[in-house]
């Protein structure tokens, strides 16, 4: 289960010179008849439906389960879907709020910048309709998902770091934006649309079964194009992102193996140990020792 988390970063002289700097980002989840927003921000940053808020940075907004409603100056009342985004636009007068009998679950990331102020000033992305469709797309999760990661991880140059995982969400959406889906293909969507929930589930035992249905599929049909797609199983799929996962918190994080284990979703260290083994060659312990060692080398050839 995935924790609602935010931050709010301090730009400083460097961060200005690149040209691009992300002012904040984070995740909430937001059940059903719960107040929001469900956090507290700082005072520039609160918002009311009945009061709106305007801000200084450009912004995008991504739901990815629920729904809601979005309004601005520019806008007339818009209702944002799962698999919705929207931009917020600077000194533009805005509010939104989940649906209060569904309720939602929202990635945001604000930034700003010389780069990104040319960038905005060529009408990629349309102040006066700031809504685009992604669907069930797993990419931007990863990408949020990444994003978020290396900002609570905070190894030193991560501003720049971030500021360029938000130009990749740019352009993936940039991409979807110009190229849509064929209507026609209804079974890649509906593999998509799995992809999707197995990302954003990734930690969770999942029930592949019951995914098909919900989907929906006859199991038979969603194991093999499943298959056709991706080339792996929905189990492997979903296991891979797993051991994936384990690897990145082994890599950036000072977490133990079993914290890591737990974190992404295996009952016991013995088991995640195993598979982590049988996927990578070593354990999960000799796999860090060698990425740290790794590390020490390319520092001591640095300062040769």
């Amino acid at each position: 289960m995935k924790k609602s988390y935010f931050k709010y970063l301090t730009i400083n002289a460097l961060e200005e010179r690149w040209g691009m700097y992300v002012t904040t980002a984070g995740y909430s989840k937001v059940d059903a008849n719960e107040h929001y927003p469900n956090q507290q921000h700082p005072q520039s940053h609160e918002l009311t439906w009945n009061r709106g808020r305007i801000l200084n940075d450009f912004y995008l907004v991504f739901i990815s389960k629920g729904k809601g409603v979005y309004a601005s100056d520019s806008t007339k009342p818009f209702e944002v879907v799962a698999g919705t985004c929207f931009f917020l636009f600077p000194g533009v007068l805005h509010r939104y709020k989940p649906d209060p009998k569904v309720g939602w679950e929202e990635y945001w990331v604000g930034f700003n910048g010389y780069y990104i102020q040319n960038l905005m000033q060529q009408e990629f992305f349309d102040r006066q309709n700031p809504f685009v469709f992604l669907g069930l797309n797993k990419d931007i999760l990863v990408l949020f998902t990444t994003l978020l990661e290396t900002i609570q991880v905070a190894l030193p140059g991560y501003p720049q770091q971030i500021a360029g995982i938000t130009m990749q969400i740019l352009g993936l959406i940039n991409t979807i934006m110009l190229h849509h889906e064929s209507p026609d293909d209804r079974i890649g969507k509906l593999i998509a649309k799995a992809k999707f929930i197995i990302q954003e589930s990734f930690e969770d035992n999942l029930d592949m079964e019951k995914l098909a249905r919900e989907i929906p599929m006859g199991y038979s049909s969603f194991r093999k194009s499943f298959k056709k797609l991706t080339g792996e199983s929905p189990n492997q799929y979903h296991l891979n992102l797993r051991l994936e996962r384990a690897k990145n918190l082994l890599n950036t994080t000072i977490l133990n193996i079993n914290e890591v284990a737990e974190q992404t979703g295996f009952e016991s260290v013995f088991y995640f140990s195993k598979l982590f083994k049988k996927k990578n060659g070593v354990s999960p312990k000799h796999y860090r020792s060698s990425e740290e060692n790794n590390v020490k080398d390319s520092v001591n050839m640095s300062d040769k």
